[in-house]
């Protein structure tokens, strides 16, 4: 069976990924080039031909939500230039935490994004750490979900952690911290959070025992940074050696950069969906590129990308 050619497009918010997504790949980028008009509006257009080619358009949708509507307009522009496969690779999927009614008369901002990019005309959606992996089901079109514990795990192994603890920020996060538990070994406790209003934390309490052992804090994102500072600090003042932190995710909006810097965290590994606004000592960044590289690949030769990413520990065999 012919393959189609393979084009990999990039939106403007994560070209920096983009490029050494397709550098992985073993490709070089679509050239796209966007008209920006004084009152703001802008207008990508794709430079090469992409008729009958599987076209994948990388954007993170992260604020503002000019990246949004920049990846659909670029979803739109493939399909109505005939591209045989449209795959969106959004490596942060945005609006992710408004996945469900909680109040009375608010939208579900997370299933409206999944029906805008379908409607624009994605074939198929690769995203990794989903605020809430259920809204896949949002969907009605394949998802390819992602784990960044292919990126973390070898991480944390080559750092032989002894007396090594996993600790989940708050109760959203428990099944994620398992995972990691069963996967590497080590404890599981819970830092169990109350919030008065959206970004603030009025209370933590700490559930388990942390005495003489090095925490590892495992969270999708972190965004102005009040839940994973509150929750390290904590976690030392009940007698941990140590703590840090993986997050998928790096928003960091508000004084999170500063509450990061401020607190008892040892370092914040994050990968790099989403470009850092600025470096910072405890900051550590892992790229996900190859990871997106090979799910590519695997989607063009319709291989499974679901065994490709199961993880297990290095003691085991694949």
């Amino acid at each position: 069976m012919v393959l189609p050619d393979v084009k990999i497009i990039s939106g403007r918010a994560t070209l920096s990924l983009a490029e050494k997504i397709s550098k992985s790949y073993g490709d070089s980028l679509t050239d796209v080039e966007v008209l920006q008009f004084s009152d703001g509006e802008f207008e990508p257009i794709i430079q090469e031909s992409v008729r009958g080619s599987f076209v994948f358009i990388i954007q993170s949708t992260f604020s503002p939500s000019d990246n949004l509507m920049e990846l659909l307009m670029l979803v739109d522009a493939a399909k109505r230039a005939s591209a045989g496969y449209i795959i969106a690779v959004v490596p942060y999927f945005g609006l992710a935490r408004q996945d469900r009614k909680d109040k009375p008369r608010v939208a579900i901002g997370a299933k409206l994004v999944a029906d805008l990019l379908t409607a624009a005309g994605a074939n198929r959606i690769m995203t990794m750490d989903l605020h809430a992996p259920q809204i896949q089901g949002f969907f009605n079109i394949p998802v390819d979900h992602l784990d960044a514990s292919a990126i973390f795990i070898p991480y944390v192994e080559s750092l032989d952690i002894p007396n090594l603890c996993w600790a989940s920020p708050d109760v959203g996060s428990i099944k994620r911290a398992r995972s990691y538990s069963n996967i590497l070994g080590g404890d599981l406790v819970i830092c169990d959070k109350h919030r008065t209003r959206a970004n603030e934390v009025e209370s933590m309490r700490l559930i388990g025992d942390v005495s003489g052992k090095n925490v590892v804090l495992v969270d999708d994102l972190i965004d102005t940074g009040g839940t994973l500072t509150t929750a390290a600090n904590l976690i030392m003042e009940n007698g941990a050696s140590s703590v840090r932190a993986l997050i998928t995710h790096p928003v960091l909006s508000g004084k999170a950069y500063e509450r990061i810097e401020d607190s008892d965290l040892l370092e914040l590994v994050v990968c790099d969906t989403i470009p850092l606004k600025r470096e910072s000592e405890k900051i550590k960044v892992l790229s996900v590129d190859s990871l997106f590289a090979r799910a590519i690949r695997n989607a063009h030769e319709f291989k499974s990308i679901n065994s490709l990413f199961i993880q297990k520990s290095k003691t085991e065999k694949l």
